[in-house]
Formats: structure tokens, sequence, C-alpha cells
């Protein structure tokens, strides 16, 4: 198992659930707990937010097993390798619509009485009007410097499976039971792989960090469960191993929403900073002082 947080801003309690459930099922499940840190946005994960997230996870008791904390900014090359595999397999082209463009494609269609499709968190679809664009024409784009985005052709990533996409997912937070989920990736359209200023996307990077560090229980939020079908399919196009899943409950604030950095959500370190105790809070989420 892993806990892998991002360190773009503080750790709040939804973390501390997530990392305190993986540790007690690594334990209970006879298995290790690895930490992985999720900053491919060097420009917003700076090493002070990332010792920061050091410092909680070491006042919370949490322990991790060897090898070292995995830094994802550290093996770009490493991601850069696959995202060459899914472009030598026709299975990526580059994007280079702008979301006010991507807005007004959207807008006109949709004026004419019809719906554009939209993914689970509600984005609309890319066009992908660039799917049939020419090599020329991409690479004197591309020449030019115009930014892009490397988006996966969906469709025609799905037209190299042999089976429907599936996968296991656990029917309650022991993590002793499962049941078979049915994964539809077609329902996010052309998701972004990697950004001509950012080396690789967390959908990309995630299936190939679980594989290499041989992570055979994946524990997250119940947020991610949609993008699970987009991590299989990744993960079938590129031979990976296939893990199980537990998309655990979220920690909702008092006004029923999911806590985030960006909603200015309580932190770790300001309960530290009220007195509040790491057994405290871990009895607070649920789970057995040290």
């Amino acid at each position: 198992m892993r806990f892998a947080p991002s360190p773009n801003g503080a750790l709040h309690l939804g973390h501390a659930y997530s990392a305190l459930l993986n540790e007690k099922l690594a334990r209970e499940l006879d298995g290790i707990l690895l930490l992985r840190i999720e900053d491919i946005d060097t420009a917003r994960c700076t090493p002070e937010k990332r010792q920061a997230v050091f410092d909680d996870l070491a006042w919370l008791g949490l322990s991790f097993d060897p090898p070292t904390t995995r830094l994802q900014s550290a093996h770009f090359d490493f991601y850069g390798v696959a995202l060459e595999k899914l472009r030598k397999m026709e299975l990526v082209y580059p994007a280079f619509m702008t979301r006010g463009e991507i807005r007004s494609h959207v807008a006109r269609f949709e004026a004419r009485g019809k719906s554009w499709p939209r993914d689970p968190d509600g984005s609309p679809h890319y066009p992908g009007i660039e799917r049939e664009m020419d090599d020329a024409t991409r690479k004197q784009r591309i020449a030019e410097g115009q930014p892009f985005a490397w988006r996966l052709d969906v469709r025609r990533a799905l037209a190299r499976l042999e089976k429907p996409l599936t996968w296991q997912e656990a029917t309650d937070e022991t993590a002793t039971t499962w049941r078979l989920e049915t994964a539809d990736p077609a329902r996010w359209g052309d998701i972004i792989i990697a950004r001509s200023d950012t080396p690789v996307s967390y959908h990309l990077v995630v299936v190939l960090d679980d594989a290499v560090q041989s992570i055979t229980h994946v524990v997250r939020g119940r947020d991610l469960f949609e993008a699970t079908a987009v991590h299989r399919l990744l993960q079938t196009l590129l031979d990976l191993p296939e893990p199980v899943y537990l998309h655990h409950r979220l920690i909702l604030d008092e006004t029923g929403h999911k806590l985030a950095k960006s909603r200015g959500s309580m932190s770790l370190a300001d309960y530290r900073a009220h007195g509040v105790t790491s057994t405290e809070l871990r009895v607070r989420l649920g789970f057995a002082s040290l």
C-alpha cells in the first residue's frame, strides 16, 4: 500500500484519515506501507511544503517501510519513456485548443439545442479536432512554440482492447471482500497525459508509480473512484499489473463539502497549534492510538 500526498498545500484531516487507513490495513493484511510524494507540479510543490508534509506525518506517528520515499519529480525521464510508448502506438496527439477556445466551441454547439458530453467532474470533453491533423502541421505548430497538451485518443485506445475493462473494488474499509466494477474510460473523453510544460499528468504517473512500487492495494479517497476507469485503461495499454482498489469515505466539513486546501480547511498544523495531540486526532478519526 502507499500514501501519496501532493505537497502543494497543507495536509488536512482528509489526508490524515487516508494515511491512517493505509497504515491500519497494511498492518492487518501483513503488508507494507510506502510513502510517495506526488510533486510533478514543481512550481507549486516546493521543498518547504514537502518538509511540512514530512513533519505532519511524523507528528501523526506514521512509519513507512523501505525503500526510501519516492519523489515523482526525480523520475521524469522514466515517465517520458511511457509517454513515448503511447506516442509510438499512435494513441496520443498534441492538442492546441486553449480553455477559452474549448468553451467557445462547446457554447456554439450547445447554442443549437444539443448537449455537449461532460466528464464525471462536470468538465466538457475535449473536442479532439486535432486527432486527424497531419504530422507536418503538428510539427510546425510545435516548432513555432504553440502551447499544447498530449491527450489520449480514448476511442482509438478502446479499440485496442480485447475485453471490457473492470477492477476489483473493496466492499468496505476492511478490504477483505470485493466486488467487480465496470470501467468506462470513455466518460472522461480525451484526457491530458502530459503538457508541454509538465512532463506527465497525474493519470499517467500514478499507474506507473503503482507498478514500479509493486502496489497491490490502492487505498484512496472516494473522489478518485471514477478516475479508476482511466487508470485501468492505461494499465492495460502499458501492460502494467492491476492492483485492487478501496475508495474510502471522505471527511466532510460542516457544509457537507469534502475538505480541501483550496477551501481553507483546517490543516494538521493548525490542530497542533491549537494543542490537539496526535492521539486525540487518531481517536477522532476512528483509529486506535499508538
